[in-house]
């Protein structure tokens, strides 16, 4: 993996083999900051990142100075790397990480974010609830947008708040206006 753009542009990372996440690959991702860059203004957000892995894309905020980032994955060893990255990169200042399950963080969080990024497994079948949380707890500032990366098979399109898709080879990110 790597950092595509920002002040640790081109930085690589790898984390350790056996890792628990699967990273969103770097086409996918160059693709999603583009979109966001000619969207919004990233400079000053408040940033969630759900089901973080790796860090990959917090880490890419933190790189292009979006603003404050929590990151919150629920397992240990994901949290350990992307403390280790934010030690080793000196982000300590824009970047905090939480373990603990994503859906009693969001159901216990009394803050509001400017851009919530969720990424779990493809597999699991708790994305609807997620959301179905994120927009019942009123955790979207005004004009703040929620993104989820997805797999081909999963569709938010009936969703109320769905504003359209994005596909980049296998990965999808779905985005949703508060």
């Amino acid at each position: 993996m790597r950092i595509v753009r920002g002040f640790l542009k081109s930085k690589r990372f790898s984390p350790p083999k056996n890792f628990p996440s699967r990273p969103t690959t770097d086409f996918a991702k160059e693709g999603l900051f583009n979109v966001l860059e000619n969207a919004i203004d990233l400079s000053e957000l408040k940033i969630l990142d759900l089901c973080a892995g790796t860090g990959n894309i917090s880490l890419e905020f933190a790189s292009r100075e979006a603003g404050v980032i929590t990151s919150v994955d629920t397992n240990f060893n994901c949290c350990r790397f992307i403390q280790k990255m934010i030690d080793e990169n000196n982000l300590n200042q824009v970047m905090n990480v939480v373990k603990g399950d994503v859906r009693d963080f969001v159901r216990r969080c009394d803050q509001k974010y400017d851009l919530i990024f969720m990424d779990p497994p493809y597999e699991v079948s708790f994305y609807d609830e997620l959301i179905g949380l994120i927009f019942e707890r009123n955790l979207l500032l005004q004009d703040g947008l929620l993104i989820v990366e997805h797999g081909k098979k999963t569709d938010f399109s009936n969703h109320a708040n769905f504003e359209r898709v994005k596909n980049y080879g296998n990965v999808n990110f779905s985005f949703f206006n508060a």
